[in-house]
């Protein structure tokens, strides 16, 4: 990876051997190292480390879950808030391990739509509750800082599941308590 970068450095028309650029090449690598970590983790294993019995029949929000991730196609962040909620039957999944989830996913080379259904489908298949709605609101830097050039545009995508996607009072609940949340 460092001679690739030292290659890309190159290419825009840079000097790798120019003082502030010698360690480019390290810093990069650890920061992509860092940035697709998910790839290296199961979801699965984090929510099984915190699945507890639970009589809870009520919904369970995490909102605000801040992450970032990179565009699969242009390699450019995607920088944005996911918001949670699930309605337990029969086992609840330990509060912190949810904003754990989105990290997960978050760190692999990403289109929004998936990484939308990817934590859905993670928790849904972790503790088969009665729903599951995961709604994101991002920021990419690929219609912002180049192409389009769409200054603080946000996109939003909703993966909704069981009784999300099948009650309206259900999913009206949940929009109206993130409500606040959606990117100004």
């Amino acid at each position: 990876m460092e001679n690739s970068v030292k290659k890309i450095l190159e290419h825009i028309g840079e000097d790798p051997q120019r003082e502030g650029l010698i360690d480019t090449p390290k810093r990069v690598q650890k920061a992509w190292e860092f940035m697709c970590g998910g790839y290296n983790q199961d979801p699965m294993e984090i929510m099984k480390s915190a699945l507890f019995t639970s009589s809870n029949d009520e919904m369970v929000i995490v909102k605000d879950i801040e992450f970032y991730s990179m565009c699969e196609h242009h390699m450019l962040p995607i920088i944005g808030k996911a918001h949670v909620a699930y309605i337990p039957n029969g086992k609840v999944i330990g509060l912190s391990k949810i904003p754990r989830v989105v990290d997960v996913f978050a760190r692999r080379l990403q289109i929004q739509e998936q990484l939308t259904e990817q934590i859905s489908d993670a928790i849904n298949e972790a503790i088969a509750p009665k729903g599951v709605a995961v709604v994101i609101d991002a920021r990419h830097m690929c219609m912002e800082m180049r192409g389009v050039q769409k200054i603080s545009s946000s996109t939003i995508t909703s993966a909704l599941r069981g009784i999300f996607k099948k009650e309206k009072k259900t999913k009206d609940e949940f929009l109206s308590i993130i409500a606040s949340s959606f990117h100004k």
